[in-house]
């Protein structure tokens, strides 16, 4: 996720990345091969923007941003192996370059450079532009193909490539042929046949999801469909099969078995509802957008560490691995139990009855809502409810990043502006407002309850990607750290 942080560091402050300019074209132009990184000073501004406009506006569309991510990262990885003492690509072995090539930055960085590149293209054609433009900004030349082995666009070129290509059908359908589907192809759609027990109009069993009628523009709605439910099917980089990290059944969803669990956990969002102020409510915003919540954080992490080039591009790669494959395991689990969301089980129970809750954008906490017009802060995700997706992704990149640097230390802080909430512009927060973490486990602990906080997530959601999180976590750092240390084969 590193690779798509769109965040822009200042002393002391963040924000947001704005568009690709002149400015953003000056600082790629005074790029230091030697000494600098190219995924922080070249990459992140630039893609983070793409990955905006082409991709998820919000950042909060995950399946496909850590796709994109974890590939990334690990054509990085693969990129740099040769001229490391020892390291072996996940999808390439492309030799040993003299210890004199890797002495600076310049070959990793160029090869790191066309790597992406690579990558980049495959998964966003879209934006071939704007990929060309990354390279074209620091002298490099974006028409160069060659696979020369002995110099770092070769070596940057083969390992990009050896990833999409071993990717390329890992069971996303990202060229829409999946199902044996030759003509008008749909690139990343469900080929599994997913179908929801309840529609969007009629909840026919209050245990299961039920689409949202969400708006699309003024006067314009649209029914949620389940997005890419085959990520449950895909081939995870660091483990054979979710089965093994399944977390048990959301018995408290199970209205027919549990009706006093679901009410209890009913009534524990509406109280984080109601008890919404603005700290809370930018915490749940920061989470919600994967490139600040978990990549502006992983990122800045290693640079607050003064990772070097190689062990920032390892703490990358670990820790996107790790986020993709939990959610592997998410979805996995999200398909197979097909849980309802809160907004449903909200509606569903208090239809007709008054209750306490965050009232809508400047409106504050209500007590006098109709239950049936309940409505979380942050906006409902289109996919099941358990587990939580995003508490996997920070539980298990939390974890490899613990295993890269050997600590539950970190330094961390984001700033939020006052009134830079997306769900309340202009109003929240009512002062400048300052998040600030210093151990992973704190980090992930508030994750978690963002989910809770924003009405997205029931607590027991939350808890079973606390499980399995650091399990994968554990799984993707001894991935990345083997072949680091040339004691693993290419996996493509």
């Amino acid at each position: 996720m590193t690779a798509l942080c769109a965040a822009v560091l200042t002393a002391g402050a963040v924000s947001v990345a704005p568009a690709v300019d002149d400015r953003s074209s000056a600082r790629a132009a005074d790029f230091d091969f030697d000494k600098g990184n190219a995924i922080t000073d070249v990459l992140w501004s630039r893609v983070g923007h793409v990955i905006r406009t082409e991709v998820s506006a919000k950042g909060n569309d995950a399946t496909l941003v850590f796709r994109i991510a974890a590939m990334a990262a690990v054509a990085q990885f693969d990129a740099i192996a040769p001229y490391r003492e020892r390291a072996v690509g996940l999808y390439s072995d492309l030799g040993r370059r003299p210890a004199a090539e890797g002495a600076t930055n310049r070959n990793k960085n160029i090869a790191i450079l066309y790597a992406s590149y690579r990558v980049y293209k495959s998964l966003v054609p879209t934006a071939s532009e704007e990929w060309r433009e990354v390279l074209t900004s620091v002298g490099l030349d974006p028409d160069d193909d060659s696979e020369d082995l002995t110099t770092p666009v070769g070596i940057g070129n083969k390992a990009g490539n050896a990833v999409v290509r071993g990717r390329v059908h890992d069971g996303m359908n990202q060229l829409g042929d999946e199902g044996g589907r030759r003509y008008n192809r749909q690139p990343y759609s469900d080929y599994l046949g997913y179908q929801p027990v309840n529609t969007a109009y009629k909840l026919t069993d209050p245990s299961r999801w039920q689409p949202a009628v969400v708006t699309k523009s003024n006067g314009i709605f649209q029914v949620q469909q389940f997005i890419t439910p085959q990520l449950s099917v895909t081939k995870p980089f660091s483990y054979d099969s979710p089965k093994r990290f399944l977390p048990p059944p959301p018995v408290k969803s199970d209205y027919q078995h549990n009706r006093k669990g679901y009410k209890e956990q009913a009534d524990q969002m509406l109280a984080a509802s109601a008890g919404l102020d603005d700290r809370k409510k930018m915490i749940a915003e920061f989470f919600d957008d994967k490139f600040r919540g978990i990549g502006y954080s992983i990122g800045t992490i290693a640079l607050n560490k003064h990772a070097s080039l190689d062990t920032f591009v390892e703490h990358t790669a670990a820790t996107d691995v790790a986020g993709f494959d939990a959610l592997i395991t998410s979805w996995y689990a999200k398909y197979k139990y097909n849980a309802v969301r809160p907004f449903s089980a909200i509606r569903f129970l208090y239809r007709g009855k008054r209750v306490s809750a965050w009232g809508g954008p400047g409106k504050g906490t209500v007590k006098d809502m109709p239950g049936e017009e309940w409505q979380s802060y942050l906006d409902i995700p289109d996919h099941t409810e358990y587990p939580s997706g995003s508490t996997s992704v920070c539980a298990s990149a939390a974890q490899a990043g613990r295993r890269v640097f050997g600590t539950d230390d970190i330094t961390l802080s984001f700033r939020f502006a006052k009134g830079s909430s997306l769900t309340e512009p202009g109003v929240t927060p009512a002062a400048d407002t300052v998040l600030t973490w210093n151990t992973w486990s704190e980090w992930v602990s508030q994750c978690a309850w963002s989910r809770v906080l924003g009405g997205v997530h029931f607590p027991s959601a939350v808890r079973a990607s606390q499980e399995f999180g650091p399990k994968i976590g554990d799984r993707a750092y001894e991935l990345i750290h083997a072949h680091a240390e040339g004691k693993a084969r290419p996996i493509g």
